[in-house]
């Protein structure tokens, strides 16, 4: 009987494998295909998106005859340096990035903290029409920024701080947005108030609980608050352009702005000055990828 068990195992086809084999083989098979078609997808859905990325850098790197040719050419050469150093030259461009890096700096910092601060309180405390308040606060996100352009360049002018940062660094530290507040307040929840009621216990205060608890456990949240606040200020325009009237402190959106005005430049220049401008903003969000995906899922943005 044991040989014949044996023997009629291996009595199959090599092409025909035994049902409970088949479908191990077929599970095996089936895993990765998820997985590679979603890549596949995901690649495909890059391809235009990354297109107008790869026109920039390959323009910047042409020379003033190679820009306009048709076909275009992908691949210049020779390869044009030279259009990188004139960006440098013909406008102090490193004054106008570390104009942007000051602005950027100290709206990021003020941003999260304040936003942090107010979530905090929507999030954990428990005081009269709180509910009613964060629906105030989170209506305002309803109002589209040109309805309150007007009035605020009257109230910065009136305090006698045109042509100054003050108008785009102050408000930064009053509240630092609705969105940031909302993605705050989605986060906090998610923290067990077992901790908050420990330290409450050993006889810490708000400030203490806000400080040493809450923010130490929220680094994903600060990641993707701190990416989305670089972002927004790095490529603002707007603010800049009508608060700021000295050429000495003009940001990077509104040096790109005055090169377009400039009839004696090439689009490779052009383009050159946009690839500097694009680099830092690309090369955080790759750094704090993980972070930022972590945070927005977390925060119950992710579709949930």
């Amino acid at each position: 009987m044991c040989y014949q068990g044996k023997r009629q195992q291996v009595s199959f086809p090599g092409s025909v494998l035994p049902r409970g084999r088949s479908t191990i083989l077929y599970r095996r098979i089936k895993r990765p295909l998820g997985p590679l078609m979603v890549h596949v997808c995901l690649l495909a859905g890059c391809v235009p998106m990354l297109f107008p990325f790869a026109w920039m850098f390959t323009s910047a790197l042409k020379s003033s005859s190679q820009v306009y040719r048709f076909p275009p050419i992908w691949v210049p050469r020779p390869l044009v340096w030279r259009n990188f150093v004139d960006v440098l030259v013909i406008k102090p461009f490193a004054l106008y990035v570390f104009n942007t890096i000051t602005i950027t700096t100290l709206v990021t910092v003020g941003t999260v903290l304040s936003a942090t601060m107010v979530a905090y309180a929507f999030a954990r405390l428990r005081f009269p029409s709180r509910d009613r308040l964060f629906t105030v606060c989170l209506s305002t996100m309803m109002l589209p920024g040109i309805v309150t352009m007007i009035p605020s360049y009257l109230l910065f002018r009136f305090l006698g701080w045109l042509d100054t940062y003050r108008p785009l660094v102050v408000p930064a530290y009053f509240g630092g947005g609705a969105f940031f507040i909302f993605l705050a307040r989605q986060f906090f929840t998610s923290i067990p108030l077992d901790l908050d009621e420990a330290a409450r216990m050993d006889g810490a205060n708000g400030w203490y609980i806000w400080l040493r608890i809450i923010l130490p456990n929220s680094r994903p949240l600060l990641a993707t608050m701190t990416v989305f606040s670089v972002l927004w200020n790095w490529n603002d325009f707007m603010g800049p352009f009508l608060y700021i009237n000295s050429s000495t402190k003009l940001t990077v959106a509104v040096a790109l702005h005055a090169y377009m005005q400039m009839t004696d430049l090439g689009w490779q220049v052009l383009m050159a000055a946009a690839t500097l401008a694009t680099l830092p903003i690309m090369v955080l969000y790759f750094v704090a990828q993980r972070y930022i995906v972590q945070g927005i899922m977390t925060s119950g943005l992710g579709g949930t």
